[in-house]
């Protein structure tokens, strides 16, 4: 069984650890907390007083921050784990941060002759327990390889998203819809309520129709993803429901900023001429706007 230093035992790292240490693994873990290192250090796990000395004869070192910047000095600060990470080793960052922050740490590493691949992790905690986190996880094959009987032991499935840093950057984009789309949700509820509707039955119709399933799941495959632009719903149609509907949200005073949003892109959609296709074909019209 492998040497594991695991660098962040919070919320989501110490089901994390534990799992390491069930499957037989020796885990080396370092916290800043002093409380949440004494969890991990009853069920098993080495306690050590730095990252470096996480690091010192693991064949793999974790690390799970809250944010890039707190990777970088894990790594590349003083008792960072850079010097100490032999260069057959592995560090596997499964944070959440920017992706900039993310390409600097490992092209650092990658200049000593050390290799670090992303692989955060989405689910929630109680994924964390059962070893079902989704892992993207962004590197090369053979290191993706190399890292599989240690991410397989935390999550399922674990997606190999492309080169390295490919890996945040699609947990960002999934926590960009996945954010957005619950104010979304938030605005449509309450302006079901501002105007004396059942909420209850509101969701009824709502989870039999687009709005509930969700676009990825429906009108995309079929329409713009498939190159289908032939209206199934016209975006001058969307345009007219979505300015009836912010209009009623204005006169019940109810919040409808992301409506208001998005009726200011079926508007340029419509003023570029292509009023008369799809919905969907709002995506090509931003795909447009960022030189796509």
């Amino acid at each position: 069984m492998g040497r594991i230093g695991f660098i962040g035992v919070g919320v989501m790292g110490a089901p994390m650890a534990r799992n390491l240490l069930r499957a037989g693994h020796r885990v080396s873990a370092f916290d800043t907390s002093s409380a949440a290192l004494a969890s991990v250090v009853r069920d098993g796990a080495v306690k050590v007083g730095s990252a470096r000395e996480a690091a010192d004869g693991a064949d793999y070192v974790i690390t799970m921050l809250p944010t890039g910047r707190h990777v970088a000095e894990a790594v590349l600060g003083p008792e960072g784990l850079a010097e100490a990470l032999d260069p057959a080793a592995l560090l596997i960052d499964m944070s959440t941060g920017l992706p900039a922050d993310f390409d600097a740490t490992a092209e650092s590493l990658a200049a000593s002759g050390r290799r670090m691949i992303d692989a955060p992790v989405g689910r929630t905690s109680k994924d964390a327990e059962a070893g079902t986190l989704l892992v993207m996880a962004g590197g090369s094959r053979e290191e993706i390889d190399r890292a599989l009987p240690i991410l397989d032991i935390l999550g399922d499935p674990v997606i190999h998203c492309g080169p390295r840093g490919a890996g945040i950057r699609t947990k960002l984009v999934n926590n960009y819809l996945s954010v957005v789309s619950n104010v979304v949700v938030a605005e449509a509820l309450t302006l079901a309520e501002g105007e004396g509707l059942d909420r209850d039955l509101v969701i009824e119709v709502l989870m039999g129709t687009t709005a509930g399933q969700g676009h990825l799941a429906t009108t995309y495959p079929a329409k713009v993803l498939a190159g289908d632009l032939e209206p199934g719903f016209m975006i001058d149609l969307a345009h007219k429901d979505l300015g009836l509907a912010t209009g009623m949200a204005g006169a019940a005073g109810v919040a409808h900023g992301t409506g208001l949003a998005a009726l200011e892109c079926y508007s340029a959609a419509r003023d570029q001429g292509m009023g008369r296709l799809d919905w969907t074909a709002i995506y090509n019209l931003l795909r447009r706007s960022a030189g796509s």
